[in-house]
């Protein structure tokens, strides 16, 4: 019986090192064919090393983090970190999670540390000293966003003509870098502004000693003005140089909710206008005013001028025009005369500097005061007072006072003599008669009032009144003056009896 029990155990054992020496090999072929595979496809091993969660600062996108499930790892050597997190329009802030599972909020952050500005598609956080490890951001935040670290971020725009004018209309591209790199963000638009201004150095050689600075141009990149393609990462700013010519120092700026990145350019020299606007008064012929339009020489190739403009007349009516003709003479336009007043000329110049370059200019608006059309000569039939000479033979004699009433129906005062004379009769008539009216209605009015009063204050019956003798008439005193018109107005105003 012992025997039998040995036998068996010496079998386990050896069935046990039979299946362990098989495993051994079996692990020893699954390496080798491991091996074999790495060597004919190197991307493999590549792949598993990528898939990865946390991703280092930097490794594959300079100064920045792909999120992966919203996670991303911050180096130990990092003292400041400025992150952009791009949402969902409208949704709250992001949540930051520490390695250690603290959570910092915004509104809720040590401000000595931590910075947070947020907008409704973003939030921009800086850390100072931000704890290595691996972070997590909570909230909606876009799937293909990224952590954007901003280091050091640089307008990169086309450099200015050597030859500017005051007034032209220049079209500029620019990009932006990220410690070098371009930003192909789509979002990253809506966080940053770019602006270029102008200062003046101040030197009294130049017209624009002492002028304020001015902001020149605004770079978009939403598809709108000069800009070709929205949201293509390159930015396009349209220059309206209409500011005094001298000697200016350009300044690129990058504004961003943060901070504000400066960089200056080398001095440039604004020229003045080259484009020159005169008129010749009637200088098209009878009723044409001709506009005469010509440049600087020196700087710009009349061959290539081409204008476009309009006319305001004095009566408001409005007149476009274009010249298109090239040709080394000043360009000339007629205006029709038919009107005195302010005439206003508002042209748009398209040309080529003497280097070859194309520009477009704004013109500063010209004006100028003229005579309407001339009229004919018409003889004053009264030549210094007098009469004209009806026969030729001799002036006729005519006394200077004309009697209305002895003039023949066909003759009729002249305009004069009816200004001075007659005029002057019919205003003093019609202005008598007035006065004259209202002082006998006034006084009829005071004399009822009289009348009515001593008839409602005697308390004796009308047999006293008819008691009243010739007698006692006759030693009432006579009426005088205005009492007397009166009376005879009203005996004039009583029935006749029948």
């Amino acid at each position: 019986m012992r025997v039998w029990f040995c036998w068996v155990i010496i079998l386990s054992l050896f069935i046990h090192i039979s299946a362990s020496a098989q495993s051994q090999e079996d692990e020893r072929d699954a390496a080798s064919q491991l091996a074999d595979s790495a060597i004919q496809n190197p991307q493999s091993n590549n792949q598993d090393v990528d898939a990865s969660p946390l991703t280092d600062l930097g490794d594959s996108y300079t100064n920045s983090i792909k999120l992966l499930q919203n996670r991303f790892r911050v180096d130990y050597n990092v003292e400041e970190i400025t992150m952009v997190f791009f949402r969902e329009y409208g949704s709250a802030p992001v949540v930051l999670v520490r390695p250690d599972g603290s959570k910092l909020f915004q509104g809720r952050v040590d401000e000595d540390k931590v910075e947070w500005f947020d907008a409704d598609t973003f939030d921009m956080i800086t850390i100072k000293n931000p704890v290595p490890g691996p972070w997590q951001a909570v909230g909606q935040v876009l799937p293909e966003s990224r952590v954007m670290v901003i280091s050091n971020i640089e307008l990169h725009a086309d450099p200015l003509p050597d030859v500017l004018f005051a007034g032209e209309i220049l079209k500029s591209t620019a990009y932006l870098t990220n410690n070098g790199e371009p930003i192909d963000n789509k979002q990253f638009r809506d966080v940053v502004e770019l602006d270029i201004e102008f200062k003046s150095t101040n030197n009294p050689n130049f017209g624009n000693f002492g002028t304020g600075d001015q902001n020149i141009a605004t770079f978009k990149d939403d598809g709108r003005g000069m800009d070709e393609r929205p949201a293509d990462g390159v930015f396009t700013g349209q220059f309206n140089l209409k500011i005094p010519a001298g000697e200016w120092k350009p300044v690129f700026r990058v504004i961003t909710p943060m901070y504000t990145r400066e960089q200056e350019s080398q001095p440039i020299v604004l020229h003045n206008n080259p484009v020159y606007i005169d008129v010749e008064m009637n200088g098209g012929g009878d009723g044409y005013h001709k506009i005469i339009i010509d440049v600087d020489r020196e700087l710009v190739d009349i061959e290539s001028l081409l204008v476009d403009g309009k006319v305001k007349f004095p009566n408001a009516d409005m007149q476009n025009f274009s010249l298109t003709e090239g040709g080394s003479d000043p360009r000339e336009y007629l205006i029709v005369a038919y009107e005195e007043g302010i005439f206003r000329v508002k042209i748009t110049a398209y040309g080529t500097t003497v280097n070859g370059r194309d520009f477009i200019l704004d013109v500063p608006e010209f004006s100028f005061v003229a005579e309407g059309p001339q009229e004919p000569e018409v003889e004053d039939p009264l030549i210094d007072g007098k009469d004209p000479i009806v026969d030729g033979s001799a002036p006729l004699i005519t006394s200077p006072e004309l009697n209305p009433a002895a003039m023949t129906p066909n003759e009729e005062p002249s305009e004069k003599e009816m200004d001075n004379g007659t005029l002057t009769i019919i205003l003093i008539a019609v202005n008598g008669s007035i006065v004259l009216i209202g002082v006998i209605a006034a006084a009829v009015i005071i004399f009822m009032r009289k009348k009515r009063t001593s008839s409602t204050s005697s308390p004796e019956p009308a047999k006293q009144s008819s008691a009243t003798t010739d007698a006692d008439l006759s030693m009432e005193e006579a009426p005088k003056g205005f009492k007397k018109l009166l009376g005879v107005f009203k005996k004039g105003s009583k029935p006749e009896k029948s």
